[in-house]
């Protein structure tokens, strides 16, 4: 891990991010690149003249202050950081930034919304989660020390899962202890003790040509999958959840949801999604 994206808007979310990017910053002597999107009206960018546009300039240098003081806090000390500001919304210049910047993971702080706002407002967290190719932590408190010693990945162990799974290890590095869950949920999608063992099985000789983590796998039955994710992790005593998202956009999106996007925004403790 080389370079992390911290979005930046100056609230308390975004620094819980920032601190949790610092941590993984020294683990991996990595560059930190703290991003912030600099909204400005069509009319601000499009207006013309001989000479530089004022207000832009004016923004800009505003925003490149506000950054100076606020990449001023002691757990930054020693830590390599690029300010980047841009001036567009954030879930559709992130993965451009990452893509620019040959960038390894974003992390983001979130606060979640629910109900209403979130089927009409949304959140920038959840988009992200939807539109970038690199996976995405995204974190909800104050971090310690990230240590991951207890892991969740929760996936249905179908073939398309297999790269994610190998992804996540290689993210999390070798100190990651990782236990795989899957959720048995009425419907459909119910599956029998021996079909959830089967594929497992397969999963496991496909990700890592043996068996030895059976040990490590989880079956629970809950309601919904958000649900048995959320209740097993808390009992486990899990520090983070990983998942594998699709990224659905559009109609796809709204009628048919994301399990990873919802769970990004719900979940009380860290979240790291992976594109399938």
């Amino acid at each position: 891990m080389n370079k992390i994206i911290v979005p930046v808007d100056f609230s308390i979310y975004s620094e819980y991010a920032l601190e949790a990017a610092a941590i993984l910053a020294r683990k991996n002597d990595a560059e930190i690149l703290a991003l912030h999107m600099l909204e400005m009206s069509d009319s601000i960018l499009t207006a013309s003249n001989d000479g530089p546009k004022p207000k832009i300039v004016f923004f800009l240098k505003l925003a490149q202050q506000r950054f100076e003081e606020f990449l001023t806090r002691d757990y930054l000390e020693g830590v390599k950081i690029t300010p980047i500001v841009k001036h567009s919304k954030v879930f559709s210049e992130v993965s451009v930034v990452a893509e620019e910047h040959q960038a390894d993971l974003i992390v983001m702080g979130s606060h979640g919304v629910s109900g209403f706002t979130e089927v009409f407002v949304g959140s920038n967290t959840e988009k992200v989660v939807r539109h970038s190719d690199l996976p995405v932590l995204v974190i909800k408190q104050k971090p310690t020390n990230l240590s991951f010693e207890n892991v969740v990945f929760a996936s249905d162990f179908s073939e398309k899962s297999v790269d994610v799974y190998q992804r996540a290890l290689k993210t999390l590095g070798e100190g990651a202890n990782i236990h795989l869950l899957y959720v048995n949920v009425p419907g459909e999608n119910f599956k029998s003790t021996t079909e959830m063992e089967q594929n497992v099985a397969n999963f496991l000789m496909k990700a890592e040509g043996n068996m030895n983590n059976l040990n490590k796998v989880h079956y629970v039955s809950d309601y919904s999958i958000q649900k048995g994710i959320m209740n097993f992790s808390n009992l486990f005593g899990a520090d983070l959840i990983v998942m594998p998202t699709h990224g659905r956009k559009g109609l796809a999106h709204f009628f048919e949801g994301s399990i990873s996007e919802d769970m990004a925004n719900r979940a009380n403790l860290p979240v790291l999604t992976l594109k399938i």
